[in-house]
């Protein structure tokens, strides 16, 4: 916990000097609310002698003018903390997202985006309350109980003995309550981690739910998770409950016996009347720091755990960024000569005894060829794609660019040079117009970019968003739902094409049009690119059949490179793969209808 807190300590470096005044002012603010007591054991004293009015209004202008300069302090404590703990907030929140950017495909094919979403949200969050409130308060609160134990002995040594004693307890109580919330926070904030991630996946897939039917079984896998949150939710209500109780009860229980040996000592004459009533409250003043000491090791837990799951992505290696000196490249100059050399890859969590995804891949594409990548499903066709503008590192062996090695490339080089378009094709909540140009040149003028977008829409078959209710400027729903799985395709295709890459990957993107616009497409886009190289993973004969030249990987290996003709005379297994791939599609086919089918049935099921 400590080492956790002094790195937050190094997180609030820019903000320190407010952070410092804001504790001034909470600690002198407490000294002052203790001096109150003081006051009322010289009136009480006094009164005793001489009761007049004048010493009634004197000490009430005291306590008057203590109180003001109190309030004014709190005021002031709020001031120097809230503001600059906010801003601390926004900085962890965007140093969070720029490091779940930058780390590598590996990682987020390990993490939920609800658990990211968790961290970036709830934990930062409680990591601001926790600097702005807590941290102060916790360290004035133990300022107060000293100052005013201090005071407590100067009213009566005996009295202070008891209400001494009373507090021993709580230090052993305290410990084990953090043992045991340190382990229930952490659970709660997993939990809540992994509900967020259930929630994302429900609403991203309703229309599978609902066209499988699986609504119920959905809801009642939630119901099962959410009743685990409660349960966590509850043990934790039930321990902060049981330390309130004994913070309550042993000071509650200390007063009540001081009351009575008070009582003895003044009327036995040990001490004053005054010495009493500021004893009881300067106590009452102290109870409340240490009841609160319940909430703030509570907050302080959870600061703790939500800083530990925090960390625990920001430590996070990056195995994938621009080397210390990279190799000097200029996109523009790049004539887009690819080459894989003796590549292996094989993910981090394969087991020892499975083979390399790619095992040994070695392929030469020359500048301006279209090659078509072909193989069976599970083959590594996506996976090889990936290697190139490095969303994977290869294991061993080689991808140059125009001889160059790209782990020795500047990353951003790199995927300027480079434009990937998948199967399945991700949108952004937002214009048509920001979602094809996301990729493309930020130094075009609004006209060059105009046109640009014209030709994209153009050669990808995606005029229709000119015909969509505000044109290109219209916002499609999260992920583009709100379009057919065809125009989210053509859409990503001309997102590719208008960022004018010298190496255009295509990962299947025509999967989900006939094969007429396929054919248009296509021949678009060889005279929309020339000179462009392009890799494409292809799944129909009439994609492979307009390539220059098509590779068959088999096993993690090309083990052939020709025309369609060539291998079709030559290669019994291509001609295999390719008859293959056409039963696949078919059948894929089928499927689609069949699931548009059922969600058709389960739309109107819903709508009678």
């Amino acid at each position: 916990m400590l080492g956790t807190m002094r790195r937050l300590w190094t997180t609030v470096r820019p903000i320190r000097f407010r952070l410092y005044l804001g504790l001034l002012s909470a600690m002198i603010a407490s000294i002052v609310a203790l001096m109150i007591p003081q006051v009322l054991e010289f009136i009480v004293n006094r009164l005793e002698t001489d009761a007049t009015a004048a010493t009634i209004w004197t000490g009430g202008a005291i306590v008057l003018g203590l109180g003001i300069v109190e309030a004014s302090l709190i005021w002031l404590r709020r001031t120097f903390a809230v503001a600059p703990s906010t801003t601390v907030e926004k900085q962890i929140r965007v140093s969070f997202y720029k490091k779940v950017q930058h780390l590598p495909v590996t990682f987020h094919d390990g993490w939920g985006s609800g658990q990211l979403l968790s961290r970036m949200m709830s934990d930062i969050s409680q990591i601001r309350r926790w600097i702005a409130f807590g941290m102060i308060m916790a360290v004035t609160n133990v300022v107060t109980i000293s100052v005013g134990m201090a005071l407590l002995i100067r009213s009566s040594a005996t009295l202070a003995l008891i209400f001494f004693l009373a507090a021993v307890p709580v230090v052993f109580i305290a410990y084990r309550f953090h043992r045991g919330y340190s382990v229930l926070s952490r659970l709660s904030q997993d939990q809540n981690g992994d509900l967020a991630t259930t929630i994302e996946q429900s609403v991203q897939g309703i229309r599978v739910l609902k066209a499988f039917g699986r609504g119920p079984s959905a809801l009642e896998g939630f119901t099962e998770q959410a009743e685990e949150l409660r349960r966590t939710e509850v043990r934790k209500a039930t321990a902060i409950a049981r330390f309130d109780m004994f913070m309550f009860m042993l000071p509650e229980l200390a007063l009540g016996i001081a009351l009575l040996v008070g009582l003895h000592l003044t009327a036995s004459g040990d001490i004053s009347t005054g010495q009493l009533a500021s004893y009881f409250a300067t106590a009452t003043l102290v109870v409340g720091p240490v009841r609160m000491l319940g909430m703030l090791l509570g907050q302080a837990v959870n600061a703790t755990t939500a800083l530990d799951r925090h960390f625990e992505v920001m430590d996070s290696e990056n195995t994938i960024a621009t080397p210390g000196s990279p190799t000097s490249t200029d996109p523009s100059a790049a004539i887009g000569a690819v080459r894989l050399e003796d590549v292996h890859f094989r993910y981090e969590d394969a087991p020892a005894h499975v083979p390399d995804v790619i095992d040994g891949a070695s392929l030469e594409i020359r500048p301006g060829e279209t090659m078509a990548l072909v193989g069976v499903t599970g083959s590594g066709k996506s996976t090889l794609l990936q290697l190139v503008p490095r969303l994977y590192d290869v294991t061993s062996g080689a991808v140059t660019i125009d001889g160059v090695d790209i782990r020795d490339m500047d990353l951003t080089a790199l995927r300027t040079l480079t434009a990937v378009a998948f199967e399945d094709a991700t949108l952004f909540s937002d214009s048509v117009r920001e979602n094809v140009l996301l990729g493309a040149d930020r130094s075009l003028s609004p006209e060059q970019a105009e046109e640009l977008l014209d030709v994209a829409l153009h050669t990808a078959d995606a005029t229709f968003a000119y015909e969509l209710p505000e044109g290109v400027d219209t916002r499609i729903g999260e992920e583009g739902m709100s379009l057919s799985g065809g125009q989210r395709q053509r859409l990503a295709l001309a997102r590719s094409i208008a960022a004018k890459p010298a190496v255009l990957l295509l990962d299947d993107p025509l999967s989900a049009l006939d094969t007429k616009t396929e054919e248009t497409v296509t021949g678009r886009l060889r005279e929309v690119l020339e000179g462009t190289t392009t890799l494409i993973v292809a799944h129909r004969t009439s994609t492979v059949a307009l390539a220059d030249r098509v590779a068959l990987l088999d096993g993690g290996r090309v083990v052939d490179v020709g025309t369609h003709t060539e291998l079709m005379a030559s290669s019994s297994r291509y001609r295999w793969v390719i008859a293959h791939q056409e039963e696949e599609r078919r059948r894929d086919q089928d499927i689609e209808t069949l699931t548009g089918e059922l969600e058709l049935r389960a739309i109107q099921e819903e709508g009678r």
